[in-house]
């Protein structure tokens, strides 16, 4: 293992701060980011030599992939996080603005919406990763609490609780099961993973991860924080009985009286179900 990636995971590894999730997505990000220093020619490099050139070339480079605003500044977050353990905090600039970061717009009329292509989702050789997915569709779930999902203890009969442990910012949370589609997946995912998750006997959660993101990139379905768009488009439509402005449906300025309160409570519902606090995150899986 290169010096940076033996590094940055024992600095991961001894701050031993945030929640398994966290420390396994910081883990993970650091990480790809050593590999991608390596790539762009910085060899050599040791968590402690990290200077503002090397910030700038991971930025251009992210950039250059044309990731979007809000995987940069996450990406952005944990190289902070990494600064400050090795006492080199002003290497980072505390304003995104200092590298051209867009401002993350939280309303949209685009749809970021996506189904599971059937011909793409049979070419996922990992079958726990292919269940993970089905139950991202199927549940509108985040990628790490599809992968951490034990049916034995998730299936309440008419809906799925998600553990603390699961979830982005450790809230626990619970989503209605409410079609034949959903508990005959339920009933497919109990058999499959018996008392365990979609994670292999073999195998610990950041495995499986790496796993995941392996199996999905090869089969082209690398970007599938859209399947939690499309659970909240249908949702909304399901629970006001017209589509989401994403969808085509009216714009939310040109509701009023009943249907604007109407709007507003679905949108409440919605964010709880997705594992957001807040209604205005949902402009950007609804417009």
């Amino acid at each position: 293992m290169r010096d940076l990636n033996f590094g940055l995971k024992h600095l991961v590894h001894e701050a031993n701060e945030g929640s398994f999730g966290t420390r396994a997505a910081r883990e993970n990000i650091l990480l790809q980011a050593a590999t991608t220093l390596h790539d762009l020619g910085y060899r050599n490099l040791k968590p402690q030599g990290i200077k503002p050139k090397h910030v700038e070339a991971l930025v251009m480079h992210w950039q250059g992939k044309e990731l979007s605003a809000g995987t940069i500044k996450n990406r952005l977050s944990h190289v902070r996080w990494w600064a400050d353990k090795v006492g080199k905090s002003g290497v980072v600039a505390r304003n995104n603005d200092h590298y051209q970061v867009e401002r993350r717009v939280y309303v949209t009329g685009v749809s970021k919406a996506r189904e599971l292509e059937e011909g793409k989702l049979d070419n996922v050789t990992d079958p726990y990763t292919k269940m993970s997915l089905r139950l991202q569709e199927a549940f509108g779930l985040r990628r790490e609490e599809a992968i951490k999902f034990s049916p034995v203890y998730a299936d309440k009969g008419d809906k799925i609780s998600l553990k603390a442990s699961w979830t982005k910012g450790g809230k626990a949370r619970d989503i209605p099961i409410r079609n034949d589609e959903q508990r005959r997946l339920l009933e497919e995912a109990r058999l499959f993973a018996g008392r365990g998750a979609m994670i292999p006997s073999n195998k610990n959660y950041i495995q499986q991860l790496k796993t995941y993101e392996r199996n999905t990139a090869k089969a082209g379905l690398d970007k599938n924080h859209g399947l939690r768009h499309a659970y909240a488009q249908r949702r909304y439509e399901e629970l006001t009985g017209w589509k989401s402005p994403a969808d085509g449906g009216p714009a939310r300025r040109s509701l009023d009286g009943d249907d604007r309160d109407k709007d507003n409570e679905v949108r409440l519902a919605i964010s709880k179900e997705l594992g957001h606090e807040r209604i205005s995150i949902l402009g950007v899986y609804l417009g």
